[in-house]
C-alpha cells in the first residue's frame, strides 16, 4: 500500500512543481515514447545480458514481494515455535525413531501438516529436517551443527538476493543510458541546426529529457525498489535464523520449552510474541 502510495506522490511532486513553475509538458509528452523506448529498451537488454536466467525470473517474482512485503507474519512466527517445539520434544521424550518419520517424509507428517504454510515453504522443511537428521545421525557438537546451518543460511541468503542486486545494478545504470539517449537527441538537433531558434530549442528539450528520464527512473522507481526488495529478503530471512536458534538450543541440551523461549527472543520485535501468548499456543496443542 505505501508503495503505491509513494509511486503516486513521486510523481505528483515532481511533475506538479515542474508544472507550478511554468514548465509544460508538451515537450516531455512528445518526447517521453521514444526517451522511454531507448532508455528501458537499452536497460532491459542489460539486464538480461548481466543475469542468468534464475535470476531473471526471481526479479521479476520479486516485483510481487515488493508490494505484498514479507512473507512471514506474528502468526507464522508463533507456528514456527509451536512446529519446532512438538519436534524437539518428540525427539526428548520419545527418541530417534519416532522423529525419523517426521523428518524422513514431511509431507505425510502429522506435525508438519499442521503448519500448512511453514510446510509448503521447501527451504525452511529441508532446513528443519536435514538439521534434525544430522542430529540422528549422532552429530552432536553444538558448534559444529550451528556453523553447517550457518553456512546453507548464507546460500539461500545470497541466492535470494540475487533480484535485488541485479534491479540495483540495473538503478545504477540507467542515468548513463539517460545520457545516450540525450546525446542522440542532440546529434539529431545538430543535423538540424540551420532550423530557427523555437524548432532548435524543442529538439534541445525533447534531448534533454532523456537525461531526465534515466535519473528520475533510476532513483525514483528502480533504485528504491532494489531497496524495498532487499529488505523484504532480509525480514524473511529472519524466520530460517529462529530454526537454527531453537535447533542450536535444542542440541545444547535445553528442555522444548527453553529452546523455543531462546527462538522466541529471537523473533523480530514487530513479529514477537509474548511470553503468555507463546505458552497459551503450546498449552493448546494436542500431545503428538
Amino acid at each position: 500500500m505505501f508503495q503505491i502510495i509513494g509511486i503516486v506522490l513521486l510523481f505528483a511532486m515532481v511533475f506538479g512543481s515542474y508544472i507550478m513553475a511554468g514548465g509544460k509538458m508538451d515537450v516531455i509528452i512528445h518526447a517521453a515514447p521514444h526517451e522511454l523506448m531507448a532508455i528501458g529498451g537499452a536497460g532491459v537488454a542489460a539486464f538480461l545480458i548481466g543475469n542468468s536466467v534464475t535470476v531473471i525470473k526471481a526479479t521479476l517474482g520479486g516485483f510481487g514481494t515488493i508490494f505484498k512485503g514479507p512473507k512471514w507474519k506474528a502468526q507464522d512466527y508463533r507456528d514456527l515455535l509451536s512446529l519446532l517445539f512438538l519436534l524437539t520434544k518428540t525427539m526428548k521424550s520419545k527418541g530417534v525413531i519416532a522423529l525419523e518419520a517426521h523428518i524422513e517424509k514431511p509431507h505425510e507428517s502429522t506435525i508438519f501438516s499442521r503448519y500448512p504454510k511453514i510446510a509448503h515453504d521447501h527451504f525452511a522443511v529441508d532446513f528443519i529436517c536435514d538439521t534434525l537428521r544430522m542430529m540422528t545421525m549422532n552429530l552432536e557438537d553444538p558448534h559444529q551443527v550451528e556453523d553447517a546451518m550457518e553456512k546453507q543460511l548464507e546460500k539461500h541468503h545470497h541466492e535470494a538476493h540475487g533480484a535485488a542486486h541485479a534491479l540495483t545494478q540495473l538503478s545504477d545504470g540507467l542515468p548513463a543510458l539517460g545520457i545516450v539517449a540525450a546525446v542522440l537527441g542532440v546529434i539529431k538537433t545538430m543535423g538540424s541546426i540551420t532550423e530557427p531558434p523555437a524548432v532548435l530549442g524543442t529538439m534541445i528539450g525533447g534531448a534533454l529529457v532523456g537525461t531526465f528520464m534515466g535519473v528520475f527512473m533510476a532513483y525514483g522507481l528502480v533504485g528504491p525498489m532494489a531497496t524495498r526488495l532487499g529488505g523484504v529478503l532480509d525480514e524473511d530471512h529472519n524466520f530460517y535464523k529462529i530454526i537454527q536458534a531453537v535447533l542450536v538450543a535444542h542440541l545444547h541440551g535445553n528442555a522444548a520449552q527453553i529452546s523455543v523461549e531462546i527462538g522466541r527472543g529471537n523473533v523480530p520485535s514487530a513479529y514477537q510474541p509474548s511470553f503468555a501468548e507463546l505458552e497459551e499456543a503450546l498449552s493448546q496443542m494436542p500431545n503428538e
